[in-house]
């Protein structure tokens, strides 16, 4: 009716100067990295500038109401449970 559209990306870590203040980032990183099972590339930005063109073009006209995550797949793979080995 209105044609307003409101979604959001949830990317994985980005090495930005705002990730630099960010205490124990480059082991957050590290794990995410061995953790995704499409892996991921901290230092490149281009997976979440895409997808953010994809939500701004028509190809995604009759999608609203979602958070698409960028990350490598790791949001699907679960949190590890202490003392647990990870896959």
């Amino acid at each position: 009716r209105h044609q307003i559209r409101v979604n959001a990306l949830a990317a994985g870590p980005l090495r930005t100067m705002a990730a630099k203040g960010i205490p124990g980032f480059e082991k957050f990183e590290s794990t995410w990295g061995q953790r995704s099972p499409l892996g991921w590339n901290s230092e490149d930005r281009t997976p979440v500038a895409k997808m953010a063109c994809v939500l701004l073009s028509d190809w995604s006209s009759a999608t609203t109401g979602e958070i698409v995550h960028v990350d490598g797949g790791y949001h699907a793979m679960g949190a590890e449970v202490a003392g647990e080995p990870a896959d």
